[in-house]
């Protein structure tokens, strides 16, 4: 007879280990997250995520990109205008030109979503 914890026991890793792939974190849990890691209080990690918020938007709105070692690297982008169709008639219609950021995971965020 087989028991099902005869399996080996796993160590405790410092990975991110995604348990429910549908919850969303909102802005008000990274707080509260936040405040408990650095051991301030929500208030404090409030306002310091806002200013860091604000200095990546600023950076973007510049031109620049902005790289954020160990998670990834914002890139701000161009589209053209391109044409497109209505979906609810099938009318052609024009998309027009605007602006958008990309962003690609560093690999140290890469490995930590896929262990």
């Amino acid at each position: 007879m087989t028991r099902r914890n005869d399996k080996k026991q796993q160590q405790p890793s410092n990975k991110i280990k995604i348990v429910n792939r549908r919850h969303i974190m909102n802005k008000a849990e990274l707080i509260t997250r936040i405040a408990k890691k650095s051991n301030t209080t929500q208030a404090v990690a409030s306002a310091a995520l806002e200013h860091t918020l604000e200095a990546i938007t600023e950076g973007l709105v510049e031109g620049e990109t902005v790289t954020l070692v160990g998670f990834g690297i914002f890139t701000p982008k161009r589209t053209a205008q391109r044409m497109g169709r209505n979906p609810k008639n099938g009318e052609p219609a024009v998309i027009t030109a605007r602006n958008t950021v990309s962003f690609k995971l560093s690999k140290g965020l890469k490995d930590a979503l896929n262990p």
